[in-house]
């Protein structure tokens, strides 16, 4: 069993990692990029910015970042791979103690609940946000979006595992506290990233997380079958 899910993790992993990483050279990154040329054109103020990955503070000095061209997306494969395989394993752990039969489709289905609970849930509190975009304290966000993947968690187990209308009933009251509790706010300021280009980077990182979800589920239901004899 563990050389199964070894395996099914690092296959799919790899693999969605490189999707995703392609996805995002297409889409996400463009706009990054784009929404830099207004950062670096503001004055420095000390503030700090989260671009959905990481969290930036300007300060006296500027924190180290790669160079611009291959070592940048050299470092944002690795961290795709990393992050595609880290969701891997969860998804694969969940999949292994739920000891349901699984396929491709099946797996797309259990990728998509994935979607709905580390993206979809803290999205609708904290949007994705470019460089330069105000935004609350990292501390507090980073806590509140935690809760959030736990709670939508724990509340898509008990709607789709749970044997009783009140379980499921306390699963969709589950996923719904962090959003009563309410994100971490911020004063709302003028910036200088465009707001076209803040909702075009927000639809796009939906897609694409979306279906980096689609791939990584398709992919991990398929290995998962297909090792079943490891």
């Amino acid at each position: 069993m563990i050389n199964r899910i070894l395996l099914t993790a690092l296959a799919a992993g790899l693999l969605a990692g490189v999707f995703v990483f392609a996805a995002h050279m297409a889409k996400t990154t463009p706009l990054i990029l784009h929404a830099e040329v207004y950062e670096n054109a503001a004055p420095t103020t000390g503030h700090s910015h989260d671009t959905g990955t990481a969290a930036h503070d300007h300060g006296a000095a500027e924190a180290w970042a790669p160079d611009e061209g291959f070592e940048r997306y050299a470092y944002t494969l690795a961290a795709d791979l990393l992050t595609s395989c880290g969701f891997a394993f969860i998804l694969i752990g969940a999949i292994a103690l739920s000891g349901r039969q699984i396929d491709w489709k099946k797996g797309m289905i259990w990728g998509l609940c994935g979607f709905a609970a580390f993206y979809v849930g803290p999205s609708l509190g904290l949007a994705p946000e470019l460089p330069g975009m105000a935004a609350a304290d990292v501390g507090d966000r980073q806590v509140w979006w935690l809760g959030t993947v736990i709670a939508t968690t724990g509340g898509l187990a008990l709607v789709f595992f749970s044997g009783t209308n009140a379980l499921r009933a306390a699963g969709f009251a589950l996923m719904i506290m962090p959003h009563v509790i309410g994100a971490p706010g911020h004063a709302f300021q003028p910036g200088g990233v465009p707001a076209e280009l803040a909702a075009q980077f927000a639809v796009a990182s939906l897609i694409v997380t979306g279906l980096f979800w689609l791939v990584l589920g398709g992919l991990t239901g398929h290995f998962y079958r297909r090792f079943g004899d490891v």
